[in-house]
């Protein structure tokens, strides 16, 4: 059998075009990866944890799925 790993984190919760006030509200950081030429922002939170920071911020989830062994939120803001 092969184990299953229940690790989280780091979540990445944008990329960087995403608002400065929005990534530093969530304590997000600001990292390029070697040989990519764009940046993302990444905090060290469990995606439910930074759900929840989002919801408290008037966020709501639209959608969700999943990527190989990613799973993506698109969120909207009324």
């Amino acid at each position: 059998s092969v184990p299953v790993l229940q690790e989280v984190g780091p979540t990445m919760v944008g990329d960087e075009h995403s608002d400065p006030h929005l990534m530093s509200i969530l304590g997000a950081t600001k990292r390029s990866a070697l040989g990519n030429n764009f940046c993302e922002y990444y905090v060290n939170d469990a995606p439910r944890v930074v759900l929840d920071k989002l919801e408290s911020l008037g966020y709501r989830v639209v959608s969700m799925t999943g990527v190989g062994q990613t799973l993506v939120w698109c969120l909207h803001r009324e």
